[in-house]
C-alpha cells in the first residue's frame, strides 16, 4: 500500500510535467487542434492540458506528449537525511 505522501510526490510530478507541456505549447503558437494531431489525441484532451485538469492524465501520457513536442524529460530523486523528511 502506498503512503499519502507517495500519492503528493506522484501530483507533485504529474504538475511539473502537465506545467512543461502547457508552457511548449504556448510556445510554438498551437491552435488545440492542431496541437492534439501533433501529440496523436482529441482537441478536448488538449483542452484538458490547457486548464490544467492534471487528474486526468497520468505521468506516462504527460512524458509521452512531451516527449512528441520534441522534449526531453530528466528525473533528479533527491534523499533525505537519515531516510526522513
Amino acid at each position: 500500500m502506498r503512503r499519502a505522501n507517495g500519492a503528493s510526490e506522484h501530483l507533485a510530478v504529474r504538475l511539473e510535467l502537465m506545467t512543461s507541456l502547457r508552457r511548449m505549447l504556448g510556445d510554438r503558437g498551437l491552435r488545440q487542434r492542431e496541437a492534439a494531431k501533433l501529440l496523436g489525441v482529441t482537441q478536448p484532451r488538449v483542452s484538458d492540458i490547457v486548464c490544467g485538469k492534471v487528474d486526468r492524465f497520468s505521468i506516462d501520457t504527460l512524458v509521452d506528449m512531451l516527449v512528441a513536442l520534441g522534449g526531453r524529460v530528466e528525473v533528479r530523486v533527491a534523499t533525505h537525511r537519515n531516510g526522513r523528511r
